[in-house]
């Protein structure tokens, strides 16, 4: 017993040999390259050796099938010759197997010995190298490169001969593939569903991937919404218009709309007002960035980085200025649209309990329309705004305290941040009670 304990130990050894063999092979295949490459960079010998054998294949696939074959055959051998002709006088005490023990003793060492290779030796290493492939790589992989060392000449002699089978079935092998954008959108989905990621954090990065479908045409403000300033604008007229539009940046016209001749920005206009000094577009205009229609959002903020601006006119394929797009345009396709802290701070517009509502100044339009009954507006290229509409009634930049009748209501200028109009209280014509004895609506139209 002693004697087959011994030969079930040595066996046993060997199956688990062919597991180390089995169980880097997987781990090496499975490891993740970036992160095995990041490693190697912050100086890990392992993590280093690990992607030697994985950008290596034909050399360390060698190693590991002359590793696990000469395993196999060794197994199989000693346990076919050694512990067979132990287990054979066990079996041959049975009058009733005694004739066969010879093959039987064979038989039942090969099966136990398949059965345990395979457990052993294949299935469980694998699970566990699938389990843990970085880790499993960087421990075996200095291991392999000395084994890959000592059996250089076969290794070389293999991968020729691979090489060459393959060349005759008309095969080229192939180097790394790198990673696409389909298996990236699969990760965030496995890591989406496994909490690795955060809902935000998978709708961005497949918004980030869709960019370089997504056309400027698609990101832009219309021509009809942009507001432009004309060079020879008085003081007055730009600010009337900058109060209306209520943007970051306009675009500066010579005589007419089709000779832009640059753009200028509202911090830059607010500069000069802040240092009392009159503003003159001539001096603040700056030369646009024109960039096709056609254009993918992605080649679009590389002309951002590339001009060092936040803005560009967008031109169809006849030259034609057909609208503006910014930075931020592209910004909200990725994360969905920004709202300012006005528009977080508090709603458009809330209705009060006498019947009146009181509404934002950068309200749209179309929102008043849809929340104030009976409110019908012309679409204008004046004016998108609810603040926009008030300036136009009233012909000037109001005050606090103003109000004209429009519409069957009284729209009255409660509130001004600086020169915009901030708050708006918008009251049945019949409900309305003048601030003052002496204050008189101004009647216009819709």
């Amino acid at each position: 017993m002693n004697g087959i304990a011994v030969e079930l130990l040595i066996v046993l050894v060997l199956l688990l040999a062919n597991g180390v063999f089995a169980m880097t092979e997987i781990a090496v295949v499975s490891a993740r390259r970036g992160r095995l490459r990041r490693l190697a960079d912050d100086g890990d010998a392992g993590a280093q050796a690990a992607l030697d054998l994985a950008e290596s294949p034909n050399r360390f696939l060698a190693t590991v099938q002359i590793g696990i074959t000469l395993v196999g055959v060794l197994a199989g051998a000693f346990g076919g010759a050694t512990i067979a002709e132990s287990v054979e006088p066990l079996l041959a005490r049975s009058e009733l197997l005694a004739p066969f023990a010879g093959q039987i003793a064979f038989g039942l060492v090969v099966a136990v010995i398949t059965y345990c290779s395979l457990v052993l030796g294949e299935l469980v290493p694998k699970r566990i190298g699938l389990g843990h492939p970085e880790a499993i790589a960087m421990a075996m992989a200095r291991a392999m490169n000395r084994v890959s060392r000592w059996c250089g000449p076969l290794v070389w002699f293999l991968g020729f001969s691979t090489d060459t089978v393959l060349r005759l079935v008309g095969v080229r092998p192939k180097g790394d593939p790198g990673v696409s954008e389909d298996e990236v959108r699969v990760l965030m989905q496995e890591g989406l569903r496994a909490g690795a990621f955060h809902q935000v954090e998978h709708e961005m990065v497949s918004s980030i991937l869709d960019l370089d479908q997504l056309r400027v045409h698609d990101l832009m403000t219309p021509r009809p919404k942009v507001i432009f300033l004309n060079r020879d604008d008085t003081h007055e007229q730009i600010w009337h218009k900058i109060v209306v539009g209520g943007h970051s940046y306009y675009p500066v016209y010579d005589g007419t709309r089709d000779n832009i001749v640059g753009i200028v920005s509202l911090k830059s206009i607010y500069a000069n007002l802040a240092a009392g000094v009159q503003v003159n577009l001539k001096d603040l205009v700056v030369k646009p960035l024109i960039v096709p229609e056609s254009l993918n959002a992605l080649l679009l903020l590389e002309n951002f980085r590339k001009s060092r601006t936040h803005q560009a006119l967008v031109a169809d394929e006849f030259g034609s200025v057909v609208g503006m797009v910014t930075l931020n345009d592209v910004m909200e396709a990725i994360v969905g649209d920004i709202a300012t802290a006005e528009e977080r701070a508090r709603p458009s517009a809330t209705r009060r309990e006498d019947g009146s509502w009181l509404a934002d100044g950068a309200m749209d339009i179309d929102g008043v329309a849809a929340v104030i009954p009976g409110v019908q507006f012309t679409h204008s290229l004046e004016f998108q705004t609810l603040a926009g509409y008030v300036v136009k009634q009233l012909g000037h930049v109001p005050r606090e305290g103003e109000f004209f009748k429009a519409q069957n209501y009284v729209w009255e200028v409660l509130d001004m941040d600086r020169h915009r109009v901030d708050k708006v209280l918008i009251t049945p014509a019949d409900r309305f009670r003048p601030p003052s004895a002496g204050a008189a609506p101004v009647t216009a139209g819709g």
